[in-house]
């Protein structure tokens, strides 16, 4: 007696097919389950065994062997249990082949024979549509993640039992028919957005510009200043600014925190709002970029399309600093292992704060907290973050401590903020609608050509510049596309000479070396 089953798992952030045999043969009662199992789904026989039990059906008292193909592909986590209980069922004659006849199956058993959700059930769903499946199963917790793609009839199970004796049939998914697929009901919540304002930081005037620009563009950015200047509080609102995820951009979202298991609870929408992940420093590079034995995404890809904040920068490893490296640079982690290499999507906007120097008061204008930090204990401290990866930072921004006098109220809103970035984002919009990406920090090779000529006054700026500082080729890069944002903030199709000054200082130059 044999069925066959399709279930799937995740692989990376994608979803991949995975063949569920069954055979039931005479001979000792006994169950194996062959294809790389891992411990996970090993143990999985005791649960369809309960469950199958405890719903009242026959577990066979036979030699039953259950093949997970491909053979050759590792198999983790308990979302095959539903797809080899069919197979068992199907086998025994105890369900009709019918039922599940170019369906997939995806559910955890409880004992009793409960479905229980399963993280990445979007990713799966989305290769099951790809591969032309009519119709997937999956648990009742899972039904509004599963309708977000559309295209493919989704059913939803509570329990394995009731769904055997209603002979597979999609009754159980009629109370979630109003479940729209990518109704988008996940939002921008608009009182908490409302808690983190702008107007909420005094003075920075500069640091808020920043702010803006790095908005505009989705560039990376380093506030550097003593404790309680603000800098946390202005890389905190970079959120506030940004506009919400399109339909493409959520679904990528949504996808990685379903495999992730982060979407805690049913949604009847994609993610909206932009990720912000804000790691302690006491993270490990796995950790931040992502990794194990068998990969699993890090900081850096839940951050993807929104923001990546690391408090006090040089409190992070070096080991994890410079993993950073290669996401910031090709917007993507490559992973590999032994059974091959897995890559997650990691484009994100780096918000990073840092004091001067281990106690933070180095070269405070006030004498209130005179720094007490040697010379070589400063140097030390910077040497923390190497200069590959301060390259990699297009607006590296000091934040000084306040005075009295400079603590006024108002200031601009997050709301006033938005409706100014409205401009840059429309021209960035038009200009890339062709051209596969959507902001100007993406821009690289030709387009950086096309799309960032210069002036000629704003041409000789750079270059003698470049010449004087000793400029890497990267820098030089990174300085054209923050002056092509400078441009679309200012509403100019040319880069002029004022808005590559702008960008110039925003690089930490040596300001004697300006000066000269």
């Amino acid at each position: 007696m044999y069925a066959r089953m399709l279930s799937a798992s995740v692989a990376g952030v994608e979803g991949r097919l995975i063949e569920v045999e069954v055979h039931i043969s005479s001979g000792l009662p006994q169950v194996h389950v062959v294809g790389l199992p891992d411990p996970a789904v090993r143990e999985s026989v005791d649960r369809v065994r309960s469950a199958i039990q405890n719903g009242g059906m026959k577990f066979p008292l036979d030699r039953i062997t259950v093949n997970l193909a491909p053979a050759d592909l590792r198999k983790e986590g308990s979302a095959f249990d539903l797809a080899i209980a069919a197979g068992i069922l199907c086998a025994s004659g105890q369900l009709a082949a019918d039922a599940v006849r170019d369906a997939l199956l995806i559910g955890e058993l409880s004992l009793s024979g409960e479905v229980k959700a399963v993280p990445g059930v979007l990713a799966m769903v989305e290769r099951a549509r790809a591969a032309g499946l009519s119709r997937v199963y999956v648990p009742q917790a899972s039904v509004s993640e599963a309708r977000l793609l559309g295209g493919v009839e989704v059913v939803g199970l509570s329990s394995l039992s009731r769904w055997v004796r209603e002979g597979g049939a999609g009754v159980e998914a009629e109370g979630e028919a109003q479940a729209s697929a990518g109704s988008g009901i996940d939002s921008i919540d608009e009182e908490a957005a409302g808690q983190l304002d702008l107007a909420d930081v005094v003075g920075q005037s500069q640091g808020k510009r920043a702010l803006l620009i790095a908005a505009a563009g989705m560039h990376n950015l380093l506030f550097v200043g003593p404790p309680g200047t603000g800098k946390t509080m202005l890389c905190r609102r970079l959120p506030s600014l940004l506009p919400q995820l399109g339909d493409e951009e959520a679904l990528e979202v949504t996808k990685i925190y379903s495999v992730s298991g982060k979407l805690n609870g049913p949604r009847s929408g994609l993610l909206r709002r932009r990720p912000f992940r804000a790691p302690h420093h006491t993270i490990s590079g796995a950790g931040l970029i992502g990794g194990g034995s068998v990969p699993k995404p890090g900081e850096v890809t839940l951050a993807h399309h929104g923001v990546l904040f690391l408090d006090e920068l040089p409190e992070f490893s070096r080991t994890a600093l410079e993993s950073l490296r290669q996401p910031l640079e090709d917007r993507h982690v490559t992973i590999g292992r032994a059974r091959g290499v897995t890559r997650f999507p990691a484009s994100f906007v780096l918000a990073a704060s840092m004091n001067p120097c281990p106690c933070g008061y180095w070269g405070s204008e006030t004498n209130e907290r005179p720094c007490l930090c040697s010379a070589a204990a400063v140097a030390r401290y910077r040497s923390r973050m190497s200069g590959p990866l301060t390259d990699r930072i297009d607006l590296q921004v000091e934040v000084p401590r306040q005075t009295a006098r400079l603590r006024e109220p108002g200031g601009m809103t997050s709301a006033e903020a938005r409706e100014r970035l409205a401009v840059a984002y429309a021209r960035q919009r038009e200009r890339y609608r062709r051209a596969g990406i959507r902001w100007n920090s993406e821009l690289s090779g030709r387009l950086l050509a096309a799309h960032a000529a210069l002036a000629p006054e704003a041409e000789a700026l750079l270059s003698g510049v470049y010449a004087q500082l000793g400029l890497s080729f990267r820098a030089h890069d990174r300085i054209l596309k923050l002056s092509r944002t400078i441009a679309d903030l200012a509403d100019r199709e040319r880069i002029e000479a004022e808005h590559v000054a702008e960008a110039i200082q925003y690089r930490c130059l040596d300001k004697t070396a300006l000066a000269n």
